[in-house]
């Protein structure tokens, strides 16, 4: 389903993921793959009291929603989730001035929320609580709806079970839809949103799969593994005889840089196009390198890249 989000999000979309720290790290592993690492924006721990208290390790009192972007021009409403601010704030009362003599005052709406929450779970005997062994505030998902969505945008959960999510949508005038695979979550989120926000027209049940849309394209490119192209048959040479047959070619020479050494030793066996690229191990694919070149070169460039990247850089022999 991260795959198939990931598809359907619009480019100023965002992905927030509710888990607890039993399986936090395996997740953010498997979301910055999905993703990319560089579309994490924050982990964010919300923070609740209320229940037992243990006497043999630190209660566990959090749970983590992880927070991702579809691209850079994600949506995020930062004065819609402002907070007042702490009643001990200087600059809450009167602003700060700089050094520059420049007058800083406090913002009306309050300061920007950071990455740790402090929303409490929901009362035993609240009117908001409908029963869901998993039910989560609807003070919690709303921040998350007014922070990376504006009015009239849709708002998918795909796992959406007591329907939180599309009362928090519904009540902030958002679009909405919800999956769940339990067959009677229908009549579920029908008459929660009824009671939670007044919904008086129908809800559209759907229990066949949708149709792309979207002539069936990956959910993420960047993840395909490379087709690799079979390799020669017949016996495969070893690293040495691949070495020496190089040495044999071309001397004791970086084909990187064109540098000569006295001592082979220097020189390293790397693979003109790397094999992330579908290269081959065959020694048609095999040239040696100096250290340095084969740092440099790593898997992003064939040895004609590396060669021109050498010569832009001035690393060439002269």
């Amino acid at each position: 389903r991260l795959l198939a989000m990931r598809r359907v999000l619009k480019p100023t979309g965002s992905l927030y993921l509710h888990c607890d720290p039993t399986a936090s790290h395996y997740l953010k592993a498997v979301m910055d793959a999905v993703f990319g690492w560089k579309n994490f924006r924050n982990e964010i721990v919300w923070h609740y009291t209320g229940g037992g208290r243990s006497k043999t390790y630190f209660s566990r009192k959090h749970d983590l929603i992880l927070f991702y972007r579809k691209s850079k021009s994600y949506t995020f409403n930062v004065d819609a989730i402002r907070v007042p601010y702490k009643e001990t704030s200087g600059y809450a009362k009167g602003g700060i001035t700089s050094k520059s003599g420049k007058h800083y005052m406090p913002h009306p709406d309050g300061t920007p929320v950071d990455d740790v929450w402090d929303i409490p779970i929901i009362n035993p005997l609240a009117d908001e609580r409908v029963g869901w062994p998993t039910q989560k505030p609807l003070a919690l998902y709303e921040r998350i709806v007014r922070a990376s969505s504006n009015p009239g945008d849709i708002v998918l959960d795909p796992f959406c079970g007591c329907a939180t999510t599309l009362v928090a949508a519904e009540r902030l005038n958002r679009q909405w839809v919800g999956i769940d695979i339990w067959e009677d979550a229908h009549e579920v989120v029908v008459d929660r949103l009824k009671d939670a926000s007044g919904l008086m027209g129908p809800v559209t049940l759907e229990t066949a799969p949708p149709e792309r849309t979207d002539d069936g394209e990956a959910a993420a490119p960047f993840l395909r593994v490379k087709v690799r192209v079979k390799e020669p048959e017949g016996r495969q040479w070893t690293r040495a005889e691949m070495y020496d047959h190089l040495l044999e070619q071309n001397g004791p020479k970086c084909q990187g840089c064109d540098r000569a050494f006295d001592d082979p030793r220097y020189l390293e066996l790397d693979h003109n196009t790397p094999r992330s690229s579908g290269g081959l191990n065959h020694i048609t694919n095999r040239i040696l390198l100096c250290g340095p070149c084969n740092r440099l070169k790593s898997n992003i460039f064939t040895l004609e890249g590396l060669r021109r990247e050498n010569k832009k850089r001035g690393y060439m022999a002269r």
